[in-house]
């Protein structure tokens, strides 16, 4: 992508209304836009960042055997209330059509996905069953905030599994929360399962994965020689207590910020369907259900909080929107036919470049968007580099400049 042809322009200054890093960064560097409170637009750049987070996700969940499906977001009001949600939750969008008949505005899907299973599922030679999607939700908070970490709308992997018994629910539970792990250590994040309250979705315990950050909404505490963590508004212990798990050592109490949570539905929501099948004894049975989540936009905006500068964003290579950000310096035919060359030659090679050939910038402005928007690699073509036939590469997360040939260049981006 040439940068003289992208729309969207970054910004000098942060907009004032935004106070956190992720709000900030992402408005500046052109990555979104802020439409109201807790409503944003995702632009090119943003859009490329989380289509990544999106398939890193996609493949964790394919690979537990989940089948993908798309559900609608605008929600029958008669479903909502079979399950109780629409008098009893607080967040739901209600929307009354011109021919006075009630719908929500999804902020989830246990009661879409149900009816759904329920026509599908017969025998429990159908069941396991994983669906997941990759879809937007609605909230109707009272104060958004922390950017796209807690907004009214937002986007979500929301899975729903179904089984025969609690056991099999709890054996998939755990390969799920390994999923989760190594996805998040893809991403250069470390998550924490908290312990947390089943809310409006369960009576019972659920499981929140959480990243330390200032920017969070939630109060844990976490032990830092095992895993042991609990959300603090439900912890028996406190700070400095020393952890139950391993005894070893003092619990610490940190901030952190969800980007996933595990709820064990048990038999609820079969039940408000009255959705049975055909058990192996020959009786009727509710199945156990589960719901999986993980906010692919919050995760965008965690991963901001976790890796920036004072200079910008600092992208881990997997999400970022390109691998190198190729910057030409200099009027003279030489410069440019080099730069020129060297953007094709990436291209064929399918490396993701994103060339900075705007000729009405110079290199201070140039560096300060490089740095800002925050590739992994920063190539430089000028008049130096091509009298010695060489390019300056330099990583955003080091200060040490290189030049390599273009041979070499390939070599470390492919």
């Amino acid at each position: 992508m040439r940068l003289s042809k992208l729309f969207t322009k970054t910004l000098r200054e942060a907009p004032k209304d935004e106070i956190t890093a992720n709000a900030q960064l992402l408005a500046k560097g052109g990555f979104v836009f802020k439409v109201m409170s807790g409503v944003y637009a995702f632009l090119p750049l943003g859009l490329r960042v989380l289509n990544k987070i999106r398939n890193i996700i996609r493949e964790e969940m394919d690979a537990l055997g989940g089948q993908e499906i798309l559900m609608p977001s605008l929600h029958p009001a008669e479903y909502w209330k079979a399950t109780g949600g629409w008098d009893n939750i607080d967040v739901l969008f209600k929307i009354k059509s011109r021919t006075e008949k009630d719908y929500a505005l999804g902020q989830s899907h246990e009661e879409i996905v149900t009816p759904i299973v329920k026509e599908m599922v017969k025998s429990y030679k159908d069941l396991p069953l994983a669906i997941y999607q990759v879809n937007w939700k609605f909230r109707d908070e009272l104060r958004p905030k922390s950017g796209i970490l807690r907004g009214r709308e937002f986007e979500m992997k929301d899975m729903y599994s179904f089984h025969e018994s609690q056991e099999d629910f709890e054996n998939f539970y755990e390969k799920v929360k390994k999923a989760y792990i190594n996805a998040y250590k893809k991403l250069g994040l470390v998550a924490k399962v908290a312990e947390a309250s089943g809310g409006n979705f369960s009576e019972k315990i659920s499981y929140e994965f959480m990243v330390l950050t200032d920017a969070g909404e939630d109060d844990i505490l976490y032990c830092s020689a095992c895993d042991f963590c609990v959300n603090l508004n439900i912890a028996k212990q406190k700070e400095n207590d020393v952890c139950p798990r391993c005894g070893k050592v003092k619990l610490e109490k940190g901030k952190a910020s969800e980007v996933g949570n595990v709820f064990d539905l048990g038999k609820k929501y079969p039940k408000d369907f009255d959705f049975q099948y055909a058990a192996q004894d020959g009786g009727k049975e509710y199945p156990v259900m589960g719901c999986y989540g993980w906010g692919t936009t919050r995760t965008m905006g965690v991963v901001v909080e976790k890796f920036h500068d004072e200079k910008g964003i600092v992208w881990p290579d997997i999400i970022a929107p390109f691998q190198v950000h190729l910057i030409h310096l200099g009027d003279s035919k030489e410069v440019k036919k080099a730069a020129e060359d060297l953007y094709k030659e990436l291209q064929k090679n399918k490396i993701e470049v994103l060339f900075d050939d705007r000729e009405d910038k110079g290199a201070g402005e140039k560096f300060i968007d490089a740095d800002l928007i925050g590739i992994p690699l920063r190539a430089v073509v000028s008049e130096k580099t091509v009298k010695e036939k060489k390019i300056e590469i330099k990583k955003r997360n080091e200060e040490k400049i290189k030049l390599v040939d273009k041979k070499e260049l390939l070599k470390i981006l492919c």
